[in-house]
């Protein structure tokens, strides 16, 4: 696969994320301007959940999803709050919800915490609204967690399953997505994965798009199983489809 079909394919997978303390409306109508792009369009927007509104207004027509975050990024663990989050989220449009599941409660071995969370937000994300959960695999650190962490949110009824805040010094790692995939297979259930934060280049995409490939089948990988959750990433996939200099050929894990 040539850099530009690569990077084709990822924009089609990318949720184009503004999860920045100094976001604005303004950087919203950008962001959304972004997400039409032609040779897309991008699978999702991801924002913080004042703006979600204001991303319906900017995507009105348009197949691009509306993704936001909720018990971000610290994956606390008061059930109720968050439960109230989502369903304002969900009441002003969004389409996906991206929940921090309380990964500290997993390292203590409080697991019925953090099932309980994926319980409460699952029951209120319903219809072809998506729930994405965030197991924060930069600080769960040890394998074992997190694969269970993986497990908790599939059995639970994830439909996605994502490595990272982007807020950790450790974000998406080959690594700890090699383990989350190995769990949804082993699942045998329909649940997607998104690797998230640290996602730079073509060579970066690649890498995550081919070890998908891999494990799971060619032609698994589409915005209905795979997203790839960045913003940083997005002006090197538009340089590899035109063709300009700058852009990295995909590596193998």
């Amino acid at each position: 696969m040539s850099d530009a079909e690569l990077a084709a394919r990822a924009l089609r997978s990318l949720d184009l994320t503004d999860l920045t303390e100094t976001c604005t409306d303004q950087a919203i109508d950008a962001l959304c301007k972004k997400a039409l792009d032609p040779r897309g369009p991008v699978a999702a927007v991801c924002v913080w959940p004042q703006f979600v509104k204001r991303a319906q207004e900017g995507l009105k027509g348009s197949s691009v999803r509306i993704a936001t975050v909720v018990n971000f990024p610290a994956g606390a663990e008061d059930v109720g709050r968050v439960t109230d989050d989502t369903q304002e989220a969900l009441s002003d449009g969004a389409n996906e919800i991206d929940l921090v599941l309380p990964y500290n409660a997993v390292r203590r071995g409080d697991l019925a915490v953090a099932k309980d969370m994926v319980d409460a937000v699952r029951e209120l994300v319903d219809g072809d609204r998506l729930l994405k959960v965030i197991l924060e695999t930069g600080e769960l650190k040890d394998p074992r967690l997190i694969e269970t962490a993986s497990l908790i949110a599939i059995e639970a009824g994830a439909d996605f399953i994502k490595t990272s805040t982007g807020k950790t010094p450790v974000s998406a790692t080959p690594e700890a997505a090699e383990i989350m995939l190995t769990a949804i297979k082993a699942s045998g259930r329909s649940v997607g994965i998104k690797p998230s934060g640290g996602i730079r280049t073509v060579a970066d995409a690649g890498i995550y798009l081919d070890m998908a490939d891999q494990m799971m089948g060619p032609g698994w990988a589409t915005p209905q199983t795979f997203r790839i959750g960045a913003s940083s990433v997005y002006d090197a996939l538009i340089a590899a489809i035109e063709g300009r200099a700058g852009t990295a050929a995909a590596g193998t894990y």
